[in-house]
C-alpha cells in the first residue's frame, strides 16, 4: 500500500499587507483542495523573523517554498492564478 506524500510548505510574508494575507488564503485553500489532510504550512513573517529570511535568501514577499517533498520549489507572488502554482508544486 502506498501512501501519500506529506507537503511542508513555508510561506515567507511581510506582516498583515494585502498581498501577504491574500497570499495566504490563496495557499491555504490550494491545500485544502489537493492536499486534504497531507500538508502543513508555516507562516514567516520577515518583520519579525528577518534572520529566517535571509538564510533562505528571501529577497521578496510573498515568497512560498515547498520544502517537502525534494527538491525544494520557490514561487514569489501571491499565489492568485492556482494552474501555475500547483504547475510549479508538481500538483497538477
Amino acid at each position: 500500500m502506498s501512501r501519500n506524500p506529506s507537503f511542508v510548505f513555508r510561506l515567507y510574508v511581510a506582516g498583515d499587507t494585502h498581498n501577504s494575507t491574500q497570499a495566504v488564503a490563496n495557499l491555504t485553500a490550494l491545500c485544502q483542495a489537493h492536499l486534504p489532510n497531507r500538508y502543513k504550512i508555516e507562516i514567516v513573517n520577515v518583520f519579525r523573523q528577518p534572520k529566517r529570511a535571509l538564510a533562505d535568501r528571501i529577497v521578496l514577499t510573498p515568497t512560498l517554498l515547498r520544502l517537502t517533498p525534494p527538491c525544494t520549489q520557490r514561487i514569489v507572488g501571491t499565489l492568485s492564478h492556482a494552474s501555475p502554482v500547483l504547475h510549479a508544486l508538481g500538483l497538477e
